[in-house]
């Protein structure tokens, strides 16, 4: 069966009248110095599972652009690649916390060139991970807090949230990343650990038993932005490696450089001790990302090297839009 429609005059000019509104008004929008343009769909895809640091690739000539994400409410500050054998772009860390939700989130990045912006969005699939359960045995008071190290405890706290307000607004860190001391991992990333029975957050960095007094390195280049000797984490240190990025040294019988300090990738910054809640020498290694607690190691996988995840995402055009890293915690 063949259906005919027919319009009247009236009403086939009714049409084109309104076709040629809402052109218009399309035209007025993309040309508004300013403008936001939202590209609809999905320009990449990523996955990670929790703990894990994600390369982000946004392929853009023009390095003088400002590029920044927003992922579950975390800021994600882009940088041009510093890689020489990659296409021209910006690339962002993403690390997935080790506590956020499994499933599909949106990576909205923001670019501006001058007076334009526009909006891409990427996919980014959290993937659960099955952390290690552990099991430890501490003295009494080393678990069970009285009023007076509640309160020591809380200060600590405000200490770390004063000093590490301010990032760094330039990218510090260098390609290539350094273990800080080699040893027998004790205390795994993300570890559910159940003291005396009682059932604790879960473990923020990685744990390497070491000899006393052996060096510890930094992980990369980056500015000494605290030193602190804490109830918890002892004697120790946070590098400031730029835009969100910070890395922390515990437990230490020594730190080697003070507030301020301006250190490369390798250079020794403490030695191993048992300081602070230690039932012996090793060293708690942490690692914020933009806020998000993630897996130490997770950086020696990141020298840009050519090894990055591919989104395999399109060239972006600004004017013509495209289709669709704190102390441990008792």
């Amino acid at each position: 069966m063949t259906l005919l429609f027919t319009l009247s005059p009236t009403r086939s000019i009714g049409l084109v009248q309104f076709a040629v509104v809402v052109l218009l008004t399309h035209l007025a929008f993309a040309l508004v110095p300013g403008s936001l343009l939202a590209v609809q769909g999905v320009e990449g895809r990523y996955s990670g599972k929790q703990g894990q640091v994600l390369v982000v690739k946004v392929p853009l000539e023009d390095e003088s652009a400002t590029v920044q994400g927003t992922f579950l409410g975390r800021s994600i500050r882009f940088f041009p690649d510093p890689r020489l054998d990659e296409p021209k772009g910006f690339v962002g860390l993403l690390g997935i916390d080790l506590q956020d939700e499994p499933g599909t989130h949106d990576l909205l990045v923001e670019l501006k060139q001058g007076e334009q912006s526009r909006t891409l969005t990427y996919s980014v699939s959290v993937v659960k991970e099955k952390f290690h359960v552990e099991h430890l045995t501490l003295p009494k008071d080393k678990v069970d807090l009285d009023e007076k190290a509640v309160a020591r405890w809380k200060a600590e706290q405000e200490q770390i949230k004063t000093g590490l307000a301010v990032d760094s607004q330039a990218r510090l860190w260098q390609p290539g990343f350094v273990e800080p001391v080699s040893g027998r991992r004790t205390g795994i990333f993300g570890s559910v650990r159940i003291m005396n029975g009682q059932p604790r957050n879960p473990h923020n960095g990685e744990d390497i038993s070491a000899p006393l007094g052996t060096p510890v390195a930094a992980t990369n280049e980056g500015v000494v932005r605290l030193t602190v000797d804490h109830f918890f984490s002892g004697k120790g240190l946070f590098l400031d490696h730029g835009l969100g990025f910070y890395s922390m040294y515990f437990h230490l019988s020594e730190v080697l450089v003070k507030d301020g300090d301006v250190v490369k990738a390798g250079q020794i910054v403490g030695k191993v001790g048992a300081t602070g809640r230690a039932t012996g020498p090793h060293l708690h290694w942490g690692v914020k990302l933009n806020g998000a607690r993630v897996n130490p190691y997770s950086l020696l996988d990141l020298p840009f090297k050519g090894g990055v995840q591919s989104a395999t995402p399109a060239s972006v055009s600004l004017t013509e839009p495209t289709s669709g890293m704190g102390s441990p915690t008792p």
